[in-house]
């Protein structure tokens, strides 16, 4: 029998009986807004790969911590979070602004259902502010107009790619994507990036996934996804398991196998 949110009327422009990332990944997290599409897909990788919903967990947790930082001790006040999915505790406007709340934050993604809920990614602290774009953040020329929006492209912004990067699968177009992003933005600027790398276990559930009919989604060489701090300044501790990145307290179990880093541009 169908559940609840599967008899509910589906938002225009959803296909809710193909899985998306957006929804997978609110399924690993313990979220209702998926589908049975992306429920059956995220069962079958949990199986295939457990540590799945740990990593899912820690990116969460990373997100928290990074953001935290640069609004912290780096004194960013501007953040763009693209590939943005479905709103969850801790979002990067509430850590920003929990810090400075003039802090700006502009969300960018392109699913329907994340359009559908952006006004809860849109709850600033009156002296701040949020945007909510809908685009596809490959087309850097246009998410960075729109953006100006809110944001000042003057003075330094995070960008941040948090376990989206892997769905542009060449390598070469992705570095060519973040220099996009970068080079119109000042010195003092940073990129927030995490992704999956590869391994045996970790290309399986790549190739499962897209099997699953959803957008593709690969792991990276280490030395490939460390390769997209290139000419960027890297904060301690460096490139590395996303567990072990500033942790608030004693790092439980092996660290995750997705890793990334924060870096400042010169």
């Amino acid at each position: 029998m169908a559940d609840e949110q599967d008899t509910r009327t589906p938002v225009d422009g959803i296909d809710t009986g193909t899985p998306h990332s957006a929804r997978v990944w609110n399924y690993w997290l313990g979220g209702k807004d998926n589908y049975e599409a992306d429920r059956r897909l995220g069962a079958t990788m949990r199986e295939l790969y457990p540590q799945i919903i740990e990593i899912a967990r820690a990116s969460r947790a990373f997100q928290a911590r990074a953001v935290r930082f640069l609004a912290d001790e780096a004194g960013v006040r501007q953040f763009l979070d693209l590939g943005t999915g479905l709103p969850t505790a801790n979002a990067t406007h509430e850590i920003a602004q929990g810090v400075d709340p003039t802090a700006r934050i502009v969300y960018v993604d392109n699913d329907p259902i994340v359009l559908a809920h952006a006004r809860d990614l849109l709850s600033s602290r009156p002296e701040g502010a949020t945007d909510y774009v809908h685009a596809d953040l490959t087309d850097a020329e246009a998410v960075l107009r729109e953006a100006a929006r809110t944001l000042d492209l003057d003075r330094p912004v995070a960008v941040m790619l948090l376990s989206t990067l892997g769905h542009v699968a060449d390598a070469v177009e992705a570095t060519a994507l973040l220099h996009s992003y970068l080079g119109a933005l000042p010195a003092g600027s940073y990129l927030m990036l995490c992704d999956t790398i590869e391994t045996p276990e970790t290309q399986a559930a790549s190739d499962e996934y897209a099997s699953g009919g959803a957008r593709p989604y690969i792991s990276r060489p280490k030395e490939i996804l460390g390769a997209f701090a290139d000419g960027l300044d890297l904060v301690e501790p460096g490139f590395g398991s996303i567990s072990l990145w500033r942790p608030e307290g004693p790092v439980a179990g092996e660290p995750v196998d997705q890793w990334g880093f924060v870096a400042a541009k010169r």
